[in-house]
């Protein structure tokens, strides 16, 4: 997945907490927040007012959220593993382990493998539905 479309897919399911997010899918997407973070830190720093870190911290949260439990899934871990990262320092490190870990390389319970994943190319496709009764 390139970076363009890890931004695109992060905004098109900013709201869904289902399904899968690959490894390269999350790395982009915490790239491109890391970018405007920073971007928006310099502008405030500008201007002297926090009011654009403010406005994509509430941008990127609910997108950032869902990539990272849709990323669990991939590892086929629940999403509420993301709550140990609430833990000081060592939440955080568990966090980084299943999130540089390697997905299921099938389906699992929550769904086939991401598009654009080796696993996802390599699975059959799905069966050919029945033609439409006259």
């Amino acid at each position: 997945m390139t970076f363009s479309e890890a931004i695109r897919s992060g905004f098109d399911h900013y709201v869904k907490f289902d399904g899968r997010a690959s490894r390269s899918e999350f790395w982009w997407w915490v790239l491109f927040a890391i970018l405007v973070s920073i971007a928006a830190n310099i502008v405030d720093a500008v201007i002297g007012v926090m009011l654009f870190s403010w406005l994509v911290s509430l941008a990127l949260f609910l997108p950032g959220l869902s990539v990272s439990i849709r990323r669990l899934h991939d590892t086929n871990r629940t999403g509420w593993w993301v709550l140990i990262g609430l833990i000081p320092l060592i939440g955080l490190i568990v966090l980084l382990i299943f999130y540089l870990e390697t997905g299921n390389p099938g389906p699992n319970q929550y769904g086939p493998p991401p598009v654009g994943t080796p696993a996802a190319a390599a699975a059959p496709p799905p069966p050919p539905s029945p033609p439409p009764a006259a």
